[in-house]
């Protein structure tokens, strides 16, 4: 996939609509910067908790390319089709997120495409030395 720039901002656009990004990364000028990103799972046969952690790895995917891990996020934004299910993302997200590194985060009920049951929104710090 190739990214697109504009100014001091890099997006990796959606695929199959071009118009809408999956990764967009603010570099600061003294160095550091924010990543963006959003992500589904890539196997919408799974259940929530599987769905979950297929969201996650592909998360995963976005910090590693950019030399940052799971610590670096400060935010994230959790949508799911049935908020009475939190508790089985909760235990799920306990796995993932190091103990101690948890950032802000929302857990929201919205209408989605048919098959996804969770949507995860981050974002993350460039630390200055990865800028």
């Amino acid at each position: 996939m190739t990214t697109t720039k504009f100014q001091s901002i890099e997006r990796l656009p959606v695929p199959d609509m071009p118009s809408k990004s999956c990764v967009a990364i603010h570099r600061l000028p003294g160095g550091g910067g924010f990543l963006w990103g959003v992500a589904t799972s890539r196997d919408l046969s799974l259940d929530l908790p599987g769905q979950a952690r297929d969201a996650m790895a592909v998360i995963d995917g976005y910090l590693e390319a950019e030399g940052i891990d799971r610590r670096a996020i400060v935010k994230c934004e959790v949508v799911t089709t049935d908020h009475d299910r939190k508790p089985e993302f909760d235990a799920v997200w306990q796995e993932w997120m190091p103990e101690g590194y948890g950032p802000v985060r929302s857990f929201v009920e919205s209408k989605m495409p048919d098959g996804d049951l969770v949507e995860l929104i981050v974002t993350a710090v460039l630390p200055a030395e990865k800028a």
